[in-house]
C-alpha cells in the first residue's frame, strides 16, 4: 500500500518543476541572448549606425564636390586661393587679419 505523503506530494513536485522550467524559459526569453532586451538595444544600435552612415555619406559627398572643384578639368579659383591662403598661412595684401 503506497504511503499517502508521497502520492500528494508528486502532483505539487510536478507543477513545481513545470513553474520553475517556465519561468526560466521566460526569463531567457526576455533577458538572453536572444532575448527581447537584446533585440531592442540591436535595433537601437541599428538606428544609431545608420545615422552615423548618413552622416558621412553627407560628407564624402562634400569632399568629392571640394576634389572635384580642385582637379585640372575644372578649376575654382577662389576655392583654390582659400585653400592656399588658409594650408599656407598667406594673406592678401588689402586683408586686415582681426584676433
Amino acid at each position: 500500500m503506497p504511503n499517502r505523503s508521497s502520492i500528494s506530494l508528486a502532483p505539487f513536485v510536478i507543477c513545481s518543476v513545470c513553474f520553475l522550467i517556465s519561468l526560466y524559459f521566460s526569463f531567457a526569453a526576455i533577458q538572453g541572448d536572444l532575448g527581447i532586451l537584446k533585440r531592442l538595444e540591436a535595433e537601437t544600435q541599428v538606428l544609431s549606425l545608420n545615422k552615423e552612415l548618413s552622416d558621412l555619406k553627407i560628407e564624402v559627398a562634400n569632399l568629392k564636390n571640394k576634389t572635384a572643384r580642385l582637379s585640372v578639368d575644372y578649376l575654382d579659383l577662389d576655392l583654390l586661393d582659400f585653400r592656399a591662403r588658409e594650408v599656407l598661412g598667406l594673406m592678401r595684401p588689402e586683408e586686415i587679419i582681426i584676433k
